[in-house]
């Protein structure tokens, strides 16, 4: 009996393969930062991040996982006011609002035209994610896994050098996670990108 057309594997920390560990380059760091809101407070030490590379934020609800991101997106001052480093990023957020009035294609036209037009980034990240069955829906009228699928796709095809994806498993069944894992994964090792992943999904993150 088949469950799936895609097998399940889990890759340990230690499995990289030297050649990508080799051609990773230091991309950028942040600072030290501090967050603090009422009984809330968020401390992060000073860091790093290597492009071909994925970093998967879990972990208990509550504990800041979005807040980090959010403050690595600029969506929010740090407490301690520090700068960031000067950085092109695209960031997806927790919750998504369909608001754009128009169809799933005129959303892309409009915002990632460059992309939706290349032939590689259709089959490497739309077609897998089966995002081209939508463009004629209306992004108002999209189911929640639908919404999500399209998010990801803006995001990826936002030019940018760091991906911030805050749970880009919600509302997504088991299937539609690991194709949206591999897709992200694929992407951002081929591209020499960074990403930094907010997750609650244990196979989506392994």
């Amino acid at each position: 009996m088949r469950f799936r057309d895609d097998s399940i594997t889990f890759k340990l920390g230690n499995e990289d393969n030297e050649d990508i560990i080799n051609s990773r380059q230091f991309a950028n760091k942040y600072p030290k930062l501090h967050y603090k809101i009422d009984q809330f407070e968020l401390n992060i030490e000073e860091g790093g991040y290597n492009t071909s590379e994925i970093t998967v934020i879990m972990g208990q609800n509550g504990t800041g996982k979005s807040t980090f991101i959010k403050l690595l997106a600029g969506m929010i001052q740090s407490t301690n006011k520090v700068e960031l480093p000067k950085v092109n990023l695209s960031y997806k957020p927790q919750t998504i609002s369909p608001k754009f009035p128009g169809t799933v294609q005129e959303l892309f036209i409009m915002k990632i035209p460059k992309l939706w037009g290349d032939p590689q980034f259709q089959s490497d990240v739309v077609k897998p994610l089966k995002v081209h069955e939508l463009i004629d829906y209306k992004v108002q009228n999209l189911s929640g896994g639908e919404l999500q699928r399209t998010a990801i796709v803006l995001a990826l095809g936002k030019p940018a050098e760091l991906y911030l994806l805050d749970e880009p498993s919600a509302f997504l069944d088991a299937e539609q996670r690991i194709i949206a894992s591999k897709v992200i994964r694929k992407y951002i090792l081929n591209f020499k990108k960074t990403c930094f992943m907010v997750e609650h999904d244990f196979i989506m993150a392994t």
